[in-house]
């Protein structure tokens, strides 16, 4: 992958480059970003771009034979690791799908991922053979790069298997870099933490965004950048948005919405049972819908008509007037957002969906 196919992220493509220029490469770097930021992206594009053997000052330059084997993503000096079924699995065992799931989406999450794996119930890890294989991959020298390069996708499934590799983190082999691609940074041992550069990546810029959704299903600038605000800067998101389509959760929020105003007890338990029924995904775009919807009624209640820019249609504006009628403050306003923002973390961490919601109607519902 090569940086100018990473989405937006200038000043870390920026900040990066300038110092393989200044030949400043550290040996451990961690690039902690939210799912969808493209930090996979990004580590991928500075492996490349290391071996590559005709770099340019911006980028790799996508033809030599490294660039070609990195593209495929078979280059014998390119590694990957990343969280794999089985108590003694290794990532050899997965490197098809993990090709295959490169190709197809650098963006991916680890929900996805083990989706692939069909994992069903059994929980990802990355195991003490795989940090073995890791050591016994890196103690050798570079085979055709310059540069050998282990990518570390999410440390967080190391656990206490990541006091293997200290040492090797600590004290590489000459020309060695590790990778490592994290989410959560509390999940990752301080030992390893300690060892790594860290390198923050934000969330997708709404204008990137916007024009890779554009570009990619042909669509208009609206729809676009609805999709992009709703998404927060997780690209993920986006599409899941632009491939499901947006209107049945819009209508199903509005519903929601209607039972919690009228307090309606059948009506929030018959659609606590319906948004159960429905994938985690799906309830996570749902949860997201609320989020947004807030954020616009938040904007109508706090700024002058003059500054207002919402993308709210006529139901949704009609109900925000509804709400906003209840709502007294803004302090319950941002209330209701740490609600739904809690929300999303549980159905994350796997939380009964229809306890959840109705739950969630209920807080809501004891503040008018």
């Amino acid at each position: 992958m090569r940086f100018s196919q990473v989405i937006g992220q200038a000043k870390i493509k920026k900040s990066l480059l300038h110092s393989f220029a200044e030949g400043r490469v550290s040996h451990a770097q961690l690039f902690l970003g939210q799912e969808g930021t493209g930090a996979l992206a990004l580590a991928l594009a500075c492996a490349t771009y290391v071996n590559c053997l005709n770099p340019t000052e911006t980028d790799s330059c996508g033809t030599c034979a490294s660039c070609r084997k990195a593209d495929k993503f078979i280059h014998p000096d390119i590694h990957f690791s990343f969280p794999t079924i089985g108590s003694k699995a290794v990532s050899d065992q997965f490197l098809p799908q993990w090709r295959e799931a490169m190709k197809d989406n650098p963006y991916l999450n680890a929900y996805q991922w083990l989706g692939l794996l069909q994992a069903e119930n059994k929980q990802g890890n990355i195991t003490a053979q795989e940090c073995e294989h890791i050591m016994r991959k890196l103690s050798f020298k570079a085979f055709e790069g310059k540069y050998k390069v282990l990518i570390l996708w999410m440390p967080e499934y190391l656990g206490k298997e990541g006091n293997r590799l200290l040492k090797l983190i600590e004290e590489p082999a000459p020309n060695t870099l590790f990778l490592l691609v994290a989410e959560r940074s509390e999940l990752i041992l301080n030992t390893i933490l300690s060892r790594c550069q860290l390198l923050h990546i934000p969330r997708l810029d709404e204008d990137s965004l916007t024009a890779h959704l554009q570009k990619l299903y042909q669509i208009p600038d609206t729809l676009a950048r609805r999709a992009a605000v709703l998404a927060e800067g997780n690209l993920n998101a986006a599409k899941s948005i632009m491939e499901k389509g947006d209107a049945d959760a819009r209508k199903l929020l509005l519903l929601w919405w209607e039972a919690t105003l009228a307090k309606d007890a059948a009506a929030q338990v018959e659609l606590s049972d319906q948004i159960a029924k429905v994938g985690r995904e799906s309830q996570k775009h749902l949860l997201r819908n609320a989020l947004h919807f807030l954020r616009q009624c938040l904007m109508l209640k706090s700024l002058p008509k003059a500054q207002q820019n919402t993308i709210l249609n006529s139901e949704e504006l009609d109900m925000a007037e509804k709400l906003m009628h209840r709502i007294a403050t803004i302090d319950q306003m941002m209330y209701l957002m740490r609600l739904f923002s809690d929300a999303v973390l549980h159905i994350e961490r796997n939380a009964n969906p229809r306890i959840l919601f109705l739950s969630l109607s209920l807080r809501v519902g004891a503040l008018y």
